[in-house]
């Protein structure tokens, strides 16, 4: 998306811009597959930062300024609600700030004063602050609220949906995250992430933007100091002025040639997941699920770290697509359940092909039980009575389709917040940047191309 979204930026002032994609689809993280006939999304949950039509100031509206698309042709339709669901307690939220205001003052009394600070202290910090030092969030907001129950709950959505590190997330990160899941809100195109990768091409045409499918760079030369050519990987050889890599931070470094090829190896991510994939032959609701998105955590305190077995169901997050509020006319034609828990890329790497598909079997279906711990009771029966394909994906597929090291999602836990790298015309867009999501990545990549290229003579 970034990638994407930096070369439209590009081509609307007149460059000559070429996209390299090792795939056979574009989108990275956030794609697509076909499989037996169906379309799955991977990657996206929902759009982040969703306002109404009108609001100003927002990510969303500087996002369609910048790429210059009509908000109508992403066709964003809004959650119907969600919450974060922790043994005896739950906060729900929507698009609608004050329900979460109204939840911590109901379900946390003695914090509400607190968490108003909270706010307050974000509103006076410039999370967008390229040059900015990266800051515990933990230690920042534990300043503001004491409860510890309450700051894991609001770290838990935060964290799954933008958080690199084990346990921590950088202050800047955490104030873009909160702003855009509690104070602004989740969307959803009808037609999933497709809509949004079809508009995106599009406009990139429309500028005769370039791009070249299933060729991705195999090294980048280097010549004093700068990038002096990409070795791609059908051999040919090709030069540029500037170059926008959304690879990643070590993935990138470790392509250059006056790098050793160990390169930041302490800052690969340890982060990964894996999601399985229900499809229904009924909607969620028939079932009494009607929640968008639940976030969800059984343990005392919520440990968000790198599993020490194959998946942590300690707490996942459980997303029905189908809870959106969609056209009157429209609706999903069958029933998705997904639900996404932390998982140990070494340990899924090491498992022979027979050991693996077993295990993926075995996930599958106790992610599904853990699950329904949070939803309405629906019996195992029933569930597997309704349920008519299943699929899941684990780190090795992170890892197969992004090239991301360790099947990190989130890619490196240290950032570029500015995007430079050590070679003067070599930058990062994207989730190493530190720019994640949706709407933050295509953010990071009109950034980048603004800062580094654009506003250059």
């Amino acid at each position: 998306m970034s990638g994407l979204a930096a070369g439209i930026r590009l081509a609307m002032f007149g460059r000559d811009v070429l996209i390299l994609e090792r795939h056979n689809a574009p989108g990275g993280l956030n794609s697509f597959y076909s499989f037996d006939g169906r379309k799955f999304d991977v990657g996206l949950h929902a759009v982040t930062n969703y306002v109404e039509k009108g609001v100003k100031g927002t990510p969303l509206g500087k996002l369609f300024r910048q790429l210059r698309i009509r908000r109508e042709e992403f066709g964003l339709c809004p959650q119907l609600g969600s919450r974060v669901a922790f043994p005896g307690i739950d906060l729900r939220f929507t698009n609608d700030f004050e329900v979460l205001q109204s939840e911590v003052a109901r379900q946390f009394p003695g914090q509400i004063d607190n968490f108003r600070r909270l706010v307050h202290g974000i509103d006076a910090h410039d999370p967008f602050e390229l040059e900015g030092k990266e800051l515990s969030a933990r230690e920042i907001v534990s300043g503001y609220i004491t409860d510890p129950l309450l700051q894991d709950m609001l770290f838990c959505p935060l964290m799954y949906y933008g958080s690199a590190r084990q346990m921590d997330m950088d202050f800047g990160q955490f104030a873009i995250m909160f702003n855009s899941i509690y104070r602004e809100g989740f969307a959803r195109p009808f037609d999933g992430v497709r809509r949004i990768i079809r508009v995106l091409l599009t406009r990139y045409r429309e500028l005769d933007g370039k791009r070249i499918m299933k060729c991705g760079v195999s090294k980048i030369l280097t010549s004093k100091g700068r990038l002096s050519a990409l070795l791609l990987d059908n051999g040919n050889t090709i030069t540029a002025d500037h170059v926008l890599s959304s690879i990643g931070r070590v993935e990138t470094e470790r392509l250059c040639q006056d790098l050793p090829p160990d390169t930041g190896h302490s800052n690969i991510g340890q982060l990964s997941f894996v999601e399985t994939i229900n499809i229904l032959n009924r909607q969620p609701a028939e079932l009494g699920w009607e929640d968008t998105i639940v976030f969800f955590n059984d343990h005392e305190r919520f440990i968000y770290a790198r599993s020490e077995e194959l998946v942590d169901p300690r707490s996942g997050v459980i997303c029905f697509p189908n809870n959106y509020a969609y056209p009157a006319e429209r609706k999903l034609p069958e029933g998705v359940f997904r639900v996404t828990c932390l998982a140990d890329f070494r340990a899924w790497s090491a498992l022979p092909e027979k050991e693996y598909k077993a295990a993926k079997k075995f996930w599958h279906d106790r992610l599904a039980h853990k699950a329904m711990e949070f939803l309405k009771p629906v019996s195992q029966q029933q569930l597997d009575d309704c349920t008519i394909y299943q699929d899941m994906f684990t780190p090795r597929t992170v890892k197969k389709y992004t090239g991301h090291l360790g099947g990190a999602v989130y890619g490196a836990p240290e950032k570029s917040k500015n995007g430079h790298t050590h070679l003067k015309n070599l930058y990062l867009c994207g989730t190493d940047q530190g720019f994640l999501g949706i709407i933050g990545a295509m953010l990071s990549g009109i950034s980048m191309a603004n800062y580094h290229i654009l506003s250059k003579p």
